[in-house]
């Protein structure tokens, strides 16, 4: 990750879709498609130039190229490896919450 990338998550400011398509190195028409396939969240009735990303996207997204990228995975299959993961957060947490490793 470049410094560039550094500044953008850091600062915690929402990223447009093109913002967004940079800072992962990906062209909008690929972040276009992780809100298709509901890896990413935006309002599908507003225009694309009003979409707005947190950096729990951006995340989201840099997490889904590293998938692509390592393991050959389509959006499909990475969708499924960031819910599985997901849960196993939730899964810990609640087990912590009540004293079990």
């Amino acid at each position: 990750m470049t410094a560039a990338h550094m500044t953008i998550a850091l600062e915690a400011q929402p990223l447009a879709l093109a913002e967004l398509a940079r800072a992962v190195g990906a062209d909008e028409t690929w972040v276009v498609r992780l809100v298709e396939v509901e890896i990413l969240h935006a309002d599908p009735s507003a225009a694309r130039d009003q979409w707005r990303f947190d950096s729990a996207a951006l995340q989201r997204a840099l997490a889904v190229r590293r998938l692509e990228r390592d393991f050959g995975a389509n959006l499909d299959t990475a969708a499924l490896v960031l819910d599985l993961q997901d849960e196993l957060r939730r899964v810990r947490a609640l087990l912590a919450a009540h004293g079990v490793r």
